[in-house]
């Protein structure tokens, strides 16, 4: 259980990829975790969008 009351996931990636995705987003000034999270929150937001104008068609 981390700190902030979420479950902890697993995901395995590359040692180099890894590595770099974590500069990448050092850069950014924003810690991998939150990357992660923004992208899938982003993910998320694109498939309902999908759905809903999917189902306005039918």
């Amino acid at each position: 259980m981390t700190t902030k009351g979420t479950p902890g996931r697993v995901i395995r990636v590359e040692k180099e990829t890894w590595d770099a995705y974590g500069e990448a987003c050092k850069a950014k000034g924003i810690t991998r975790a939150a990357d992660l999270r923004m992208y899938i929150t982003r993910e998320i937001t694109a498939f309902r969008r999908r759905q809903r104008a999917e189902a306005a068609e039918s």
